[in-house]
């Protein structure tokens, strides 16, 4: 068995173990979906590019000679052992409208990204229980823009709810709005950050679901 096929193995194993999927894995490294099984199972390509078995390794928490690295100076480990693990979030298919709001009809990722597993736990999440989801719309601007992502915390949901930006689906439509407790026990409403836009008041919680609190927002710069 040569060098190549014993970091096959340990990459299969390493998966099996995590319950992780070789498309996902794929596009960690941004490859197209089925690069990792495609290595795994045919041997194409021989070996894991540098770039792509450097973020594998800290995904997974190993050392790059797992997975085909060259052997590394005695000092190597050490390091290694002192990189961030990165959790990969699933980014879903679908967006959470700042706007008139969108249906809710693909909840299939469509990617994922990738976060420092300490900084997640800094947020108080579990990287198990997040997504990311691209806003759709204005209504939410200045604090959420049209096509921002936001991660969205699955936990937070209508059992701890309390004053926050969540996301919600409301007559079957999901959308993102600020929730400003009311004074009725248990009831809210749903308020819109960008006055030109409609707030609906004192809503009956049986007729929202609460999908999640948003705890991250990114952007691009332009």
């Amino acid at each position: 068995m040569d060098e190549s096929e014993h970091a096959r193995i340990a990459l299969d194993r390493l998966i099996a173990d995590r319950g992780e999927n070789y498309a996902d894995l794929s596009r960690l490294i941004g490859r197209n979906p089925a690069y990792i099984q495609q290595f795994i199972k045919r041997g194409t390509p021989r070996k894991l590019d540098e770039e792509d078995r450097r973020v594998l390794a800290r995904y997974f928490g190993v050392p790059e000679q797992m997975l085909g690295g060259a052997t590394a100076p005695v000092a190597a480990p050490a390091r290694m052992r002192g990189m961030p693990a990165v959790v990969a979030v699933p980014r879903l298919a679908l967006g959470a409208s700042a706007g008139l709001g969108s249906l809710d009809e693909d909840e299939q990722a469509a990617g994922v990204m990738a976060f420092d597993a300490r900084w997640l736990r800094h947020l108080g999440v579990r990287p198990q229980r997040v997504s990311i989801i691209r806003v759709d719309g204005e209504s939410m601007a200045p604090t959420l823009n049209d096509g921002d992502d936001i991660m969205v915390d699955h936990d937070d949901d209508a059992g701890r709810l309390r004053d926050g930006v969540y996301v919600l689906r409301l007559d079957g439509v999901l959308m993102v709005k600020r929730v400003a407790m009311g004074p009725r026990r248990g009831w809210f409403s749903v308020v819109s950050d960008n006055p030109h836009y409609p707030d609906w008041a004192d809503i009956d919680p049986a007729l929202v679901d609460i999908v999640g609190r948003v705890v991250w927002s990114g952007r691009r710069l332009h």
